[in-house]
């Protein structure tokens, strides 16, 4: 017998016509006051958003899934689809229910992404909301929209580049091609919300006409991206993205801006992630940017995180932040002025992208003309500087009078956030509106004075008129009156003590009353739908605002900042040399217990004398500390602030490396070793003569003889090379401290420790000269370890000590020579054509140190296999 075939009804016919276009997002259904999900989305929504899960038309052919929630909540639960990474279609009812007999009509007005997204709710007011594309070609290209902004940013280059970079800008979303999804994986990992586009979105001719078209340009030179076949491409991708997502009112999107990779201290990943600049893998961890963001608007917010993203290799322009900032700590009265006006500065760069958009409402008008009043002042303080970098940021905003004056003649000061509300446009805009409003707010009075002359007429004291849903206004009397009711009067309801009329002057009063409240509304959405368009005219005006008074707000936090903690400006040069006095850790000097100082260190390097410091002592002594607060103090001037030193004379810096601990990638199949050699053959390959290298316990993800080895072979390579890269190298192999006796520019120094009878005192402080012992067992002690398990381990130390005297160690590598020599002497040994085979085939030219090292490592094995074979 056939299968039934399930009932559809019209509403989920309609509802499956369009859910087969949004096949990758989460369909919100709006049915009357609610939005719907149905099926596997109603599933999905009810997990997410915590709401009941029901089932439509249950017991029936037609019975589904059902979770919905109230249409007015839509900004409560939005949020949370779009934060659990879901696609989500909002379905809207496109006409009014009343006006049609057939079922309503209903389309899709809006797809919103977690890289698509201008809802406040959904958004981080101090955090872009960047949308990414990635392209595949000779190069890769890359690009960030945040939509909610308008700021739009693309660059090209290898994966490294492009990696360090979507670490910066933390995308929401990334868009690339279908056929790419597993070169993405394998290149970036499977950190990122991605979305599969068609290849065909990704052509070049396609994504040059898509961006001419949107600018309304001619060609692409203007914004000097010409020549970035590849970034234009990821570009255009992102431009059709959002027409796909529904979003074509898009003004506010004015340019497209070129990230300049030379422009820029160059940063690779690792080196972001190892000193914690705005995430941290560690719970409860402070980032240096909770700690230096002292701006106090939005605008000001994004700024920083950019700037720290992106510290300038420009000596001039660094030098321009540090005299704005020298500037505002001498003049105390100016900064506080400019930071209490701050105060009152909405953020402005959101809220001309929704006037842009026609997302804003009545409230968010108001608040922009309000910050736009707020930056007056600002303009006046930083016009009459006498520091010409804050002199041209207040010749520079734009004082918009004539839209702050439009706005305020149309709008009433306490305009409500929905503009349904009513009392929106002031009376004194429109003559047609006050005429109107006069006429619907004039209700009581003409109530009243009816009410007066009915009960002389009738000679009923006790009348009353009053108003119901049902039938509008009536006139109620008591039963006790009712035979003194005109004959005019008709009868509507009849209550236990009391009777109810309708009057013709009160219908007509009615209708009057109803047509003046419903023209009242139609006026003020035109006229406010009116200001909105007009509005357009000035979206890059307030822009421009924006961006002046997000970089005057860093300035001011970099100046609140020093003054807070003591900072001091920092001397940028063109010369090699890197002389920190007394440096300080920012973050960790703040989590101090109160009262207790941070030990401040010096810090010398130059390409001359002292290249590589070479820092031996205990485990948990501050040797991290003093490596990461080096490249914190460079960073930190590099960016335009005064940092946390006595004084610091900095030669510009052009690429920060640093290798810190041993940061296990085993989640994607890597050994620790494995992934500290990846890094460090990553910064061997990329160094620069301004380059800081910054190694922390290179090596000991492997034996100690290994990592010793290894260890030297770095150090002595960096000695070499012709870029003489500053370095800084922390290690507990204190064999190191023999490399000065060789190496000229190779300088040990140690971070000191004062031993008690039983103890061992961290004093934290670095001085000349190598270190001797470990003290492993000592911090062992200090964090609690058993006493048998101490006792344990020093005497097993003291043995190991004794069977590692030198003569003994001699003779061991002596026998491991003879044995070694022996083997290849037996010229039959198929060994011995393994190990020439492998020698033969390695292409000297390109090798690497640490390539060299791990292929001798693999030799060394060959022959230890041998051995116990």
């Amino acid at each position: 017998m056939a299968k039934k075939a399930k009932k559809v009804t019209p509403l989920m016919k309609q509802y499956n016509t369009i859910k087969v276009k949004y096949p990758d997002a989460l369909l919100l259904f709006r049915v009357g006051d609610f939005y719907e999900t149905f099926g596997s989305d109603a599933v999905k929504a009810s997990k997410i958003l915590d709401i009941i899960l029901t089932k439509r038309g249950a017991g029936s052919d037609s019975e589904t899934e059902l979770a919905g929630f109230p249409h007015h909540s839509l900004n409560t639960y939005l949020p949370k689809l779009v934060k659990a990474g879901e696609r989500v279609a909002i379905c809207d009812q496109l006409e009014d229910p009343k006006q049609t007999k057939t079922i309503v009509k209903r389309g899709v007005t809006e797809l919103v992404t977690p890289g698509v997204a201008l809802n406040d709710e959904v958004l981080s007011s101090k955090s872009n909301n960047f949308l990414a594309s990635v392209y595949f070609g000779k190069y890769i290209g890359v690009s960030f929209l945040d939509v909610s902004t308008g700021e739009f940013l693309t660059s090209q280059g290898n994966a490294e580049y492009i990696d360090k970079l979507l670490q910066n800008f933390n995308p929401s979303e990334v868009l690339i091609e279908k056929q790419k999804r597993t070169t993405f994986s394998e290149t970036f990992g499977n950190d990122f919300h991605t979305f599969y586009m068609e290849d065909w979105v990704f052509q070049d001719d396609y994504a040059n006409e898509t961006l001419n078209n949107h600018f309304q340009t001619k060609s692409l030179k203007g914004f000097g991206i010409e020549d970035l076949y590849e970034g234009i491409v990821a570009s255009g991708a992102i431009m059709h993205y959002l027409g796909e997502t529904q979003h074509h009112k898009l003004q506010h999107i004015t340019s497209i801006q070129r990230i300049a990779e030379d422009a820029y201290v160059w940063m690779d990943k690792f080196t972001i992630r190892n000193l914690e600049l705005y995430n941290s893998t560690n719970t409860n961890a402070v980032t240096l940017l909770e700690v230096i963001d002292k701006t106090i608007s939005p605008m000001g917010g994004r700024m920083l995180k950019r700037w720290l993203a992106l510290p300038l290799k420009d000596v001039q322009k660094i030098k321009q932040r540090h005299e704005v900032v020298k500037h505002l700590l001498n003049n105390e009265v100016t900064l506080q002025k400019l930071q209490h006006q701050m105060k009152h500065i909405g953020d402005i760069e959101r809220l001309i992208s929704k006037v842009a958009t026609a997302k804003v409402n009545p409230r968010e008008v108001i608040q922009l003309k309000n910050s736009l009043e707020a930056i007056i002042p600002i303009k006046a303080l930083a016009s009459n500087c006498n520091n010409e970098a804050l002199k041209i940021i207040g010749e520079h905003i734009q004082s918009c009078d004539i839209l702050r004056e439009r706005i305020k003649e149309t709008l009433n000061e306490d305009a409500p956030v929905n503009i349904l509300k009513g009392s929106t446009i002031s009376s004194e805009f429109s003559s047609e509106l006050k005429e109107l409003r006069a006429l619907a707010f004039s209700g009581k009075d003409y109530l009243d004075k009816m009410l007066e002359r009915e009960s002389k007429l009738t000679g009923i004291t006790s009348l009353k008129i009053a108003s119901n849903n049902v039938f509008g206004y009536y006139i109620e009397v008591r039963n006790t009156h009712k035979d003194k009711v005109p004959d005019t009067w008709i009868r509507k309801q009849t209550l236990v003590n009391a009777e109810r009329y309708i009057t013709e002057e009160l219908k007509e009063y009615e209708s009057k009353i109803l047509g003046a409240e419903e023209r009242i509304l139609a006026i003020e959405q035109q006229l406010f739908s009116e200001l909105v368009n007009w509005m357009n005219s000035y979206i890059k005006p307030v822009q421009q605002n924006a961006a002046l008074i997000g970089r005057l707000d860093c300035l001011c936090g970099f100046a609140q900042l020093a003054k807070d903690n003591t900072y001091n400006y920092p001397d940028i040069d063109d010369s090699f040399d890197l002389d920190i006095k007394n440096g300080r850790h920012p973050v960790i000097e703040k989590q101090l217990p109160i009262g207790e100082p941070y030990i401040a260190n010096d810090v010398f390097l130059d390409r001359a004398s002292q290249q590589i410091i070479m820092i031996t002592g205990p485990n948990m002594s501050g040797k991290s500390a003093i490596l990461r607060q080096t490249a914190l103090i460079v960073l930190l001037a590099q960016i335009g602030s005064f940092v946390p030193a006595d004084a610091a004379r900095i030669g510009l810096i052009d690429k920060i490396f640093t290798r810190v601990g041993a940061s296990d990638n085993i989640s994607m199949g890597e050994s620790t070793f494995m992934v500290e050699m990846n890094e460090t053959a990553s910064i061997l390959n990329n160094i620069s003569e301004r380059s800081l290298v910054l190694l922390d316990e290179i090596g000991r993800g492997t034996s100690t003889y290994d990592g010793i080895s290894i260890a030297w072979a770095i150090s002595e390579y960096l000695h070499e090379h012709p870029s003489k890269a500053k370095t800084l190298f922390a290690t507990h192999y204190h064999e190191l401290n023999e490399m000065t006796e060789t190496f000229e520019r190779i300088k040990n120094f140690n971070v000191s420790i004062k031993e008690l009878k039983d103890n061992v005192l961290f004093l934290r402080k670095l001085v000349a000269g190598g270190s001797q012992h470990s003290f492993g067992i000592h911090v062992a002690k200090m964090a609690g370890m058993p006493q048998q398990v101490i006792h344990r381990a020093n005497k097993i130390l003291k043995q190991l000590e004794k069977s590692h005297s030198s003569e003994e160690l001699t003779d061991k590598v002596k026998s491991l020579n003879d044995e070694m020599q022996l083997s290849f002497f037996n010229l039959d040994d198929p060994l011995l054509e393994e190990i020439k085979d492998e020698i033969l085939h390695i292409d000297i030219n390109t090798l690497t140190p640490v390539e060299a090292l791990m292929k001798l490592n693999e030799i060394k094995r060959m022959l230890q296999k041998k051995k116990r074979a």
